[in-house]
């Protein structure tokens, strides 16, 4: 058999940012083609302007058209080699040169990104991205003049209110006037931006001695608390596992974090209501439970320091490392253990767009000496300690939406618009996810040969969950289902997950409700408080602002967004897998319009999950 090759020679006479389509014909067949060899200019005397190359498409004499995709910088004197055609696994290579090009992507892969801790591998596709960061830090950083860096304390919670006169949404003008309401309070622990911490309570913990008279009054009339455990109404927010952590020194002095408990009840309006909150795990004398019959500012304080816990929980845990580090494991996996031409790699690349870049500057930005959520309550060390011990409690089930909704006992509460979105978001992700692997593994023996795959699975486990084999993660797969429902999770976890956690920052992230720092103790008697108490609790204007400056930046929208379900770089080759892209895609379309007209029945919509507004990617 003939076999043939195509090399391309790049000049360098393009611009920068000059796009443009190249046909290059040939008089003598080139047989079968098995790679693309691309080469830019290495002798061209004028100044280095590398070349974003797209893909390669090739017509045989014979009409065959064979797609070669790029999608990579090619700098002077590097020659690339393009896989084309369909998508191939390990055991399915018969000529021996492409089993030896494979062999040495992934060795070349693996010398480029190595696992270690704060390491990025991957910068030379993210001019764009980059632009619009310093871009932005720089508006803000005029805008803030005058404001970020002060240590004045704020003198009124109107004040507060003027920090953003020029960037407001729709829902934290509502937030700014409805913060101190119990029944938006237990709306955001279902639909704010940390959905993920509550569960149905039929037992009371036996450190959380909420008695019958304490709470009578904010159940139905009649009823008991035992009543309405049995009926399912009540649920319970414990946060436990930050208990014991050492808060950060401030002047010296250690801040404070509680690791606190509040009770929730279902009333008959639907409305999920706080009627009991302990600040600290141990009860005693001076940790009392506070009620909704307290003063004002008691209860108000009792509610601050349960969202200062969440807060900082929800920013290191629930959107720091369940998405963020999740999805860095699972590309730097993926760059190192699944060919260009492997049909994992092509499903999951685009869903990998710019997170190693974006998690090492939020290492540096976000987490480092002067960044925002070093100066929370339990600052770096602590931040660190509570991951470590969240990260020992991870599940895959608990990143599986549909059997976190069944653990916590979730499935019937009403208006919790995270979890009915969120169910049908992951349905079609399946089922997309189904119909690709099938197309590719229609046996599971063809799962178990697949040592590329094997590898790929038991790198995620051994590095990312650290071979813990109590969360459940596989370490290998046996059947195509495993395959399917682990490919869902990664999918569903760097788009609609991360959506969940992090577009809705800036419109929760009003200081009064959700702080990531507070600075006095907090009470230990009932009717000590004032309004001046909670000033002088919250954060003085300086660290305000650079908290919500960071929450601005991440909530914001920017000009080369990918929307869940499009994919730009056109990597499958076989016509049957672009009418799986077009289905999924007009099944996310459906459930947009479905989603946009539920909106405009509701006071607060919920819009975190509708598909025009997640990204493809964590890209922020």
């Amino acid at each position: 058999m003939h076999i043939g090759s195509l090399f391309i020679y790049l000049l360098n006479t393009s611009p920068c940012f000059q796009t443009g389509t190249y046909t290059i014909k040939t008089k003598s067949s080139l047989g079968k083609l098995l790679l693309v060899k691309v080469e830019k200019d290495p002798y061209f005397v004028f100044p280095e302007d590398e070349w974003y190359c797209s893909k390669m498409v090739v017509t045989t004499p014979e009409g065959d058209v064979i797609l070669f995709p790029c999608y990579r910088w090619i700098s002077r004197g590097e020659l690339v080699e393009l896989r084309g055609g369909r998508a191939m696994k390990v055991f399915e290579e018969e000529h021996p040169l492409l089993a030896d090009h494979r062999k040495k992507e992934l060795t070349l892969r693996k010398s480029l990104y190595q696992i270690a801790i704060y390491s990025c591998s991957l910068c030379f596709t993210l001019f764009s991205f980059l632009f619009f960061t310093l871009s932005y830090l720089r508006g803000i950083e005029l805008k803030l003049k005058g404001l970020l860096g002060s240590t004045e304390r704020w003198k009124s919670i109107e004040d507060m209110k003027k920090i953003f006169w020029f960037k407001k949404t729709t829902m934290s003008e509502y937030v700014t006037e409805h913060w101190k309401d119990d029944d938006f309070y237990g709306y955001q622990f279902l639909n704010g931006i940390n959905p993920n911490v509550i569960k149905r309570c039929s037992e009371l913990p036996p450190n959380f001695p909420v008695t019958e008279e304490m709470v009578k009054q904010f159940l139905e009339k009649g009823s008991s608390l035992q009543k309405e455990m049995e009926k399912g109404n009540i649920f319970l927010y414990d946060q436990t596992k930050m208990d014991g952590i050492p808060p950060r020194t401030n002047n010296g002095e250690p801040l404070h974090v509680t690791a606190g408990l509040c009770l929730f009840y279902l009333n008959p309006e639907n409305k999920l209501m706080p009627i009991a909150i302990q600040l600290h795990q141990q009860p005693s004398e001076q940790n009392p439970i506070f009620l909704p019959s307290d003063t004002e500012t008691d209860w108000l304080l009792a509610k601050m320091y349960i969202k200062n816990a969440d807060y900082m929980d929800h920013e290191a845990v629930h959107h720091l490392m369940r998405t963020h580090l999740v999805a860095e494991a699972c590309a730097v996996a993926t760059f190192r253990n699944l060919p260009v031409i492997h049909p994992l790699y092509k499903l999951l690349i685009s869903h990998f767009r710019y997170t190693i870049f974006i998690n090492s500057a939020a290492r540096e930005k976000l987490l480092g000496p002067d960044g925002p959520l070093s100066i929370s309550s339990l600052g770096y060390e602590g931040l660190m300690e509570l991951m470590r011990r969240s990260l020992s409690e991870m599940t895959y089930s608990s990143l599986c939406l549909p059997e976190n909704i069944a653990a916590r006992g979730l499935e019937s509460i009403p208006n919790f618009y995270y979890r009915d979105d969120g169910l049908k978001l992951w349905n079609i992700t399946a089922s997309f996810v189904k119909s690709v692997v099938e197309y590719y593994y229609p046996s599971d023996s063809e799962v178990g040969k697949d040592t590329e795959l094997q590898d790929w699975i038991n790198e995620i486990f051994t590095r990312c969950i650290l071979g813990n084999t109590a969360s459940g993660f596989p370490s290998c797969f046996n059947t195509v289902e495993e395959v399917i429902r682990f490919v869902t999770m990664v999918i569903f976890t760097v788009t609609a997950q991360h959506a969940a956690v992090n577009n809705g920052q800036f419109d929760y992230g009003w200081m009064p409700n959700n702080s990531l720092l507070l600075l006095k103790p907090p009470p230990t008697t009932k009717g000590q408080s004032s309004m001046k108490t909670i000033l002088e609790t919250l954060p003085n204007i300086g660290d305000t602002v650079k908290i919500q400056a960071m929450e601005w930046m991440l909530s914001t929208n920017y000009t080369d967004k990918v929307p869940m379900g499009a994919y730009p770089e056109e990597r499958f080759h076989e016509p049957a897998l672009k009418q799986m892209i077009k289905d999924f895609q007009a099944e996310l379309s459906y459930l947009s319009e479905e989603i946009t007209a539920r909106n405009l029945q509701l006071e607060v919509p919920y819009t975190y999950l509708n598909p025009t507004q997640i990204e493809n990617s964590i890209t922020i």
